[in-house]
């Protein structure tokens, strides 16, 4: 091999090595719980907040309130029924 060839190959091995250090970094960025919480914290966010306006989104509010509601309400009434027997 020629001394071109050489520092070539050098050149291109550190090339590879720093891609994949950048790759190994930013998988390690996204892997990191901190990161996931905060991923899932905007995804909730944004099914009850319009990203772009800022204005909440009062059919997903309710929709969720009912739901809290409903599940309270049965669970009483079983509540309720279960005493009774």
């Amino acid at each position: 091999m020629s001394k071109d060839q050489t520092s070539s190959l050098e050149s291109e091995i550190e090339e590879i090595r720093d891609r994949l250090a950048g790759t190994i970094d930013e998988l390690i960025y996204r892997g990191s719980p901190k990161t996931i919480a905060q991923r899932q914290v905007a995804a909730v966010k944004a099914v009850y907040v319009d990203p772009v306006t800022g204005e909440p989104r009062m059919g997903n509010i309710a929709k969720t309130v009912g739901g809290v509601v409903g599940v309270g309400l049965v669970m009483a009434t079983l509540r309720m029924i279960t005493r009774t027997n």
